[in-house]
């Protein structure tokens, strides 16, 4: 059988989450089809996490562990890392240049999705409508009057390069405007304030089956929050996600059709999620998620399921692509 190493962690605000993403993925892909090892990054720290609760190093130079005088070498990687360095591009890299193949999108395609502010003009270069936006360098001066006079409040104030909205406000009133801006500033050197673009926010999941794309049945979220932050995707009864989505049909084939585009434009891989906001008159394009989250309750296995696929065959059919 192929050794299948499962990367989680990460150096980001999201590693918890992409700690549960990775042993949910490790607990549903077949085990009688691969062996699997769930390998858990941090900063320089880089370990092989054992069901004994033994931790073993991984050598970074070839992607390797070593044990009881035994070189195991991994045939493929589950990317499981929500944030940096597995959503952006940096852990790609790495495996093209030793010819370990993965899961999730290529370095292109994921600098590409991180990078909010590069994203919306590639997404915005189709026709597809995005909010308003300026976007700031750290130690740029941000000129809060001039945001305010084109944008006017709210507005969202979020990091450039981030996930699960860490670091992401919404500014209501000027007085806490300095505020979120800091906030963002320490989660990436770059920032976007967006206006607000207020309606039903809805999320399509796409994922590869061979040379056949499949999209998943959409899902609506309505939360009792500002916004579908952070708090309310991770804690419990904080938000409503409705799979499937009860939107006109035409809105449906849409959303769908659009994402499929994207998909093989910006040359996807895995699953992704895409997210949008529809107003009573437009759809706006909100974010792609190129390592949406996998948990349990997440929204891809939730649309995954109502399509049709259980956890174990989702799962294991990511895997089993890089193989085809």
């Amino acid at each position: 059988m192929k050794n299948i190493a499962i990367i989680c962690g990460g150096n980001s605000g999201e590693f918890e989450i992409s700690m549960a993403s990775g042993k949910v993925a490790y607990q549903h892909i077949d085990s009688k089809k691969y062996h699997l090892y769930l390998i858990v990054l941090k900063n320089q720290q880089w370990e092989w996490h054992a069901d004994s609760g033994e931790k073993i190093s991984v050598d970074k130079s070839d992607f390797t562990v070593k044990k009881a005088g035994d070189i195991i070498h991994f045939d493929a990687v589950f990317n499981a890392i929500h944030g940096t360095p597995g959503e952006d591009g940096k852990l790609q890299g790495y495996f093209d240049l030793l010819g370990i193949p993965y899961t999730s999108c290529g370095v292109d395609a994921s600098s590409l999705s991180f990078n909010k502010f590069l994203c919306n003009r590639f997404i915005q270069s189709f026709g597809i409508k995005i909010a308003a936006s300026f976007s700031y360098l750290k130690g740029e001066k941000v000129d809060k009057a001039k945001v305010m006079d084109n944008l006017g409040l709210p507005v969202f104030i979020k990091p450039s390069g981030s996930g699960s909205s860490v670091g992401v406000s919404k500014v209501n009133k000027p007085e806490d405007f300095d505020g979120a801006v800091e906030k963002a500033f320490r989660e990436d050197n770059r920032i976007l304030i967006e206006e607000a673009i207020m309606g039903r926010e809805l999320a399509c999941g796409v994922v590869r089956k061979g040379q056949e794309l499949l999209v998943f049945p959409l899902t609506e979220v309505i939360t009792q929050n500002e916004f579908f932050d952070y708090d309310a995707k991770y804690s419990g009864g904080k938000a409503r996600e409705i799979t499937p989505a009860n939107i006109p049909q035409e809105v449906e084939t849409d959303i769908k059709a659009t994402s499929s585009m994207l998909y093989r434009q910006m040359d996807c891989n895995g699953f992704v999620r895409f997210d949008y906001i529809l107003t009573e008159t437009e759809l706006y394009f909100l974010e792609l998620n190129s390592i949406p989250g996998m948990s349990e309750h997440s929204l891809i296995p939730q649309q995954s399921e109502v399509f049709g696929l259980t956890k174990k065959e989702l799962f294991t059919m990511v895997v089993d692509n890089l193989f085809l």
